[in-house]
């Protein structure tokens, strides 16, 4: 959540490592699109950790939206729109539900 806004913030996380230009694309489009969609962006480097290395070695750059694959190698744009709209709705019905219990 934002400090201003009640609101959950919709979380993806980059799985990268240092020369891979599909990486570098990949953080350059989801750079681009997060002040437009509005959320929070980690980014881990596979080589820091042996089992993200052998996770993740032969796909990357991969994206996850909030614990789930959201893309691997290339971003569709259109496609992440409309993934953030649904993990929103998710996120605001299971925030409000959980608040009012």
């Amino acid at each position: 959540m934002t400090a201003g806004n009640r609101e959950p913030v919709p979380r993806i996380t980059l799985y990268t490592k240092a020369d891979c230009d599909l990486c570098c694309a990949a953080k350059a489009t989801l750079l681009a699109l997060q002040c437009e969609l509005g959320f929070a962006l980690d980014e881990i480097d596979i080589t820091t950790n042996p089992v993200l290395y052998d996770a993740f070695r032969e796909e990357i750059p991969v994206g996850y939206l909030d614990g789930r694959k959201l893309f691997k190698y290339r971003i569709d744009s259109r496609l992440l729109r409309r993934q953030l709209q649904r993990s929103r709705r998710w996120l605001v019905g299971r925030w409000f539900s959980s608040r009012s219990s």
